[in-house]
């Protein structure tokens, strides 16, 4: 097969590029056995933690309204998220499983991209349902089984179609006979990088399609939290502020977790001549597993209800 390479002076054969390398931390290699011991118990909390969450949601009765269904979608994105990522990166630390079909590497790139944004978005629909909830006594009439469904259409509509696109400009690339990742997973310009294609247009549409669509609802996300704050300052019953702000407040502190991680992950990808190239790997990994451990916590532990309905579940196991 022929390839053309840009910025070649001549054509020349190479093989097809059939299969990648991830290489995970390669200036860390001896530590890898310890950073998967807290990994896959980040990731068992995660799982654990989730399910637990998907299950009392979906068998107590009382937990069936728009709120717990827009916890479950969540606990599912994360649970996705988590399953996409983790699996592969122990098994490369475990048993030294490295490579990954050319294919499965561009799905796992679609699934990382798209339901990151998703949650991303669950989050801002969140973040509405608590400003509605607080500052509008016409909740029930507000935010319905309906409106969760027509939220939870937008919220794969809109993140699938944007995201789509980052797979699509990478596999049409020419992959000249390099194929050693300099990363744990499939990130969009890690992968893009091994071409000899000129990869312009990947990069500036991952940063204008990721700050737009994680920019906007980050925006949504600290509006809805300012008018809820304003709110709840003006509530003259005793122990209202209290309450709410304890419910939002560790909503909110989640959410800056959330967008803190991305960020500093970002900064460190930018500023890669003056940080080690292990330290973004590392926070992109640990950015698909966090989230997904702490969101059933502060999202669901935290909620009253839940916690009674998950105490009758285990009431009724024994």
């Amino acid at each position: 097969m022929v390839i053309r390479c840009m910025g070649s002076l001549s054509n020349y054969s190479s093989p097809p590029v059939s299969e990648f390398l991830l290489i995970c931390f390669p200036n860390y290699q001896r530590w890898q056995h310890w950073l998967s011991l807290p990994l896959s118990l980040l990731f068992l909390l995660a799982m654990g933690a989730n399910a637990t969450l998907l299950i009392t949601i979906q068998l107590e009765a009382s937990l069936h309204e728009p709120m717990y269904y827009l916890l479950s979608l969540l606990s599912l994105l994360d649970m996705v998220l988590c399953l996409t990522v983790i699996p592969k990166v122990l098994a490369i630390f475990w048993f030294d499983l490295r490579s990954i079909g050319f294919f499965p590497c561009f799905l796992q790139m679609f699934i990382m991209n798209s339901f990151l944004t998703m949650e991303s978005c669950t989050f801002m629909v969140m973040a509405y349902d608590r400003y509605v909830a607080i500052c509008h006594p016409l909740y029930p009439s507000i935010i319905t089984d309906q409106f969760v469904a027509k939220a939870t259409i937008f919220i794969v509509a809109r993140n699938v179609l944007f995201t789509v696109p980052i797979p699509i400009l990478s596999v049409r690339l020419h992959y000249c006979g390099r194929n050693v990742i300099e990363n744990c997973i499939c990130a969009n310009m890690s992968v893009s990088r091994l071409s000899c294609d000129d990869v312009t247009i990947n990069s500036v549409y991952q940063f204008a399609g990721g700050w737009t669509l994680l920019g906007s609802d980050l925006i949504l996300i600290f509006l809805s939290y300012t008018l809820i704050l304003r709110a709840v300052l003006r509530l003259k019953a005793e122990g209202a502020v209290a309450k709410a702000l304890s419910t939002c407040g560790s909503h909110f502190i989640l959410i800056l977790f959330f967008s803190t991680i991305l960020l500093v992950f970002v900064l460190t990808h930018v500023a890669k001549k003056k940080v080690s190239p292990d330290v973004p790997v590392l926070l992109n990994v640990l950015h698909h597993v966090i989230p997904a451990a702490l969101n059933p916590i502060v999202y669901g532990v935290r909620t009253q209800e839940i916690k009674q309905g998950i105490q009758r579940l285990l009431k009724k196991g024994w």
